[in-house]
């Protein structure tokens, strides 16, 4: 049953902080940076694509439970995808600060203030491997 039990939390996929300030917090006490992206998950092909190929990669999800808190703030179109109309409201709020330019993917990341570190515009022109590499060392370099 043990065994079972340890697999099946290996197997779930990382886990997305819905609230930005909750996120904040949750970097500063674990020294941790946050990774936002941008999304438009029932229409922006893109988006789609990073998501199982980089974001949902073993390589990535490992590294990420250690080092970054993960915020979505996507924007679908279908109705049967709607979402709250807090969320909503959060996410238009991240887009007007940090996505002015409407950018779908669109990737930052930000140290527990939410400053900018660095930013990826749509899918990122190398491996999903050498991605991770990238962003857990300045999660080493910011702690």
């Amino acid at each position: 049953m043990k065994l079972v039990m340890l697999l099946l939390l290996f197997t779930l996929p990382i886990q997305w902080e819905p609230s930005f300030e909750n996120a904040k917090k949750t970097a500063k006490e674990k020294y941790q940076l946050i990774l936002l992206n941008f999304s438009g998950s029932d229409w922006c092909g893109p988006c789609i694509m990073l998501r199982k190929e980089y974001l949902e990669s073993e390589t990535f999800t490992q590294m990420a439970k250690d080092n970054l808190v993960l915020v979505n703030a996507d924007f679908p179109r279908k109705k049967k995808n709607s979402l709250n109309p807090k969320i909503i409201k959060s996410n238009e709020a991240l887009a007007e600060l940090y996505n002015k330019e409407g950018n779908f993917p669109f990737t930052l990341l930000l140290n527990a203030e939410g400053k900018v570190l660095k930013t990826w515009r749509g899918k990122p022109d190398v491996s999903p491997e050498e991605w991770t590499t990238q962003i857990k060392a300045i999660c080493e370099a910011n702690k």
